[in-house]
């Protein structure tokens, strides 16, 4: 079986390709690859047999043609200043056609027949005439693709607030749908500004740790719960997810911080969640009974659980 190599591509991509003529290729080499419109140069990324292995390559049918020659090293750095120009004279187009669209990056295929620009845009463009402007001046074919802002994020590339290079432009292969509804589970403060990526839309992150935030909320009783102590019943104000405790009131009107360490076993009911009426079989001999909807199934109360109370007789 040929070896697999990943190769970097232009506009952040990284694509897989076949070494079936058994080039002698190194990390960081030019190349010439087969691309979707004919030929393009790109630099090895990735040849570790078990590290391609762990990406899962998928069926991989293109091919490294050949390492880059010194003429093709030319013709890519004339490449990159006609992109420049072309991408200047089509801004001065679509400022004077008074086009809604932000152009955001320009591709030329390798042997300069095609040139492709990137924009994005709220609404539908009629692009046509453009298309013909940028045609008669550059001599070339003329695609123009829009593509949403976090694919112009990942095109662009940048530094995120965390201070690394973009998720999307780095490690990311596909976008996820990300909702405020994360960053509430996650106790985040609904500010845009913080929750935000560059791309104006919310973080990628968000959905990062969002498991362990909804695991730690399972194990924590939900805001008003009321626990058995020995001071008395105390009712649960809210919770700290993160660091997994929360905040309990007693009779008297304090307020205490609990750790998930040092509360009595679950699981927890919230009044009015339960209205099966029977006694809480994990709370043990210690639990309230329950006479019917909405009574509580308060668990078995615990020495330990505030460490200023003691333990009174009947708990001995």
């Amino acid at each position: 079986m040929s070896e697999i190599v990943q190769v970097s591509l232009r506009g952040t991509r990284k694509e897989f390709f076949l070494n079936s003529r058994n080039l002698w290729l190194r990390l960081r080499d030019k190349v010439i690859v087969q691309a979707e419109h004919g030929e393009a140069i790109g630099t090895v990324f990735l040849k570790d047999p078990a590290l391609i292995e762990l990406k899962r390559p998928g069926n991989v049918t293109r091919e490294v043609i050949r390492k880059a020659e010194e003429e093709d090293l030319d013709q890519d750095d004339h490449n990159r200043i006609r992109e420049q120009d072309a991408l200047s004279y089509c801004r001065e187009r679509v400022e004077f056609r008074e086009l809604t669209m932000d152009l955001s990056d320009v591709e030329m295929s390798f042997n300069g027949h095609r040139i492709t620009f990137y924009f994005s845009a709220e609404h539908r463009v009629d692009f046509r005439e453009l298309v013909k402007d940028l045609a008669s001046h550059l001599h070339a074919r003329i695609e123009l693709r829009q593509i949403g802002v976090r694919d112009q994020a990942r095109r662009m590339d940048g530094c995120g607030p965390c201070g690394r290079a973009f998720c999307c432009s780095t490690w990311l292969r596909d976008f996820h749908p990300v909702t405020l509804k994360m960053a509430r589970e996650q106790q985040l403060a609904l500010n845009p500004g913080k929750i935000s990526g560059a791309c104006g839309r919310l973080m990628c992150c968000l959905a990062y740790e969002l498991s362990q935030y909804r695991d730690s909320a399972e194990r924590l009783p939900p805001v008003g719960a009321v626990l058995r102590t020995g001071q008395g019943s105390m009712t649960v104000l809210r919770a700290e997810v993160y660091q997994e405790a929360v905040w309990i009131r007693d009779d008297e009107g304090g307020e205490h911080r609990i750790a998930l360490a040092d509360l009595p076993p679950g699981p927890y009911h919230k009044c009015g969640d339960c209205n099966c009426g029977k006694k809480s079989k994990a709370g043990g001999s210690g639990a309230a009974p329950g006479n019917g909807e909405g009574e509580h199934h308060d668990e078995a109360p615990r020495e330990d659980f505030l460490p200023e109370v003691k333990p009174t007789d009947e708990m001995q």
